[in-house]
């Protein structure tokens, strides 16, 4: 059984995630956002007694990270995993989107992992693996675990919705390509945490995303 704890920037209303197994001390950060979500997330960790082994980010727009410093400053043991594909988003305002906000907004990008495709990473005794779902940006991940039934997917797939891919840096047709064959090969049952919006699953986005209806 996986606990999860969201929380939302009032700006973007950017989902914000610790998870960790039931009865289990470490924990993962997933996209620390805009203020108050690195305080709060903070905050939730201590409370429990919880231990972050690792910051995760979906991919480097400035809403999913734009906490990350925080974090680091108060869990300096926790390892960041990105995908290598946007490591300089983080030093970039320009490339992670912050500075057409009007918000310019960087982090340290030393000493981030790549969060590579087919990466197996352990959560307690929980086993979750990175897929390819780039095409919002170009190294967006998502993190499946099969034993849970849960993906997480940053902005690749949303209730009802796809991530956008007007932006620089984006292609449609890789993500349509991935979202086919790395997300909606997934079981029906298969939860979905999306980076914006409520949790959904595979096969509801099967059956009603207008995106994806008839596509997989």
């Amino acid at each position: 059984m996986l606990n999860t704890y969201c929380t939302n920037d009032p700006m973007f209303a950017q989902n914000g995630r610790v998870i960790h197994p039931a009865g289990a001390g470490d924990c993962w950060i997933i996209d620390p956002g805009l203020p108050p979500q690195a305080s709060e997330i903070i905050s939730h960790v201590r409370e429990n007694t919880l231990v972050p082994t690792a910051i995760l980010l979906t991919h480097a727009h400035a809403d999913h990270f734009a906490g990350l410093d925080e974090l680091r400053a108060a869990f300096p043991e926790a390892a960041v995993h990105l995908g290598a594909e946007e490591h300089h988003f983080l030093t970039d305002a320009q490339a992670n989107l912050s500075a057409a906000c009007g918000l310019p907004h960087t982090v340290s990008g030393e000493g981030v992992n790549d969060l590579a495709v087919g990466l197996s990473l352990l959560l307690g005794d929980t086993e979750w693996r990175a897929l390819d779902t780039s095409g919002h940006s170009p190294g967006g991940r998502s993190i499946y675990c099969a034993a849970e039934q849960i993906v997480i997917v940053g902005d690749a797939l949303f209730a009802g919705g796809i991530g956008r891919t007007d932006f620089p840096h984006s292609d449609h047709e890789r993500l349509m390509r991935n979202l086919v064959d790395n997300l909606l090969s997934l079981p029906d049952e298969t939860r979905v945490l999306s980076g914006h919006g409520p949790d959904t699953t595979i096969g509801r986005e099967r059956k009603t995303n207008p995106f994806l209806m008839g596509m997989g």
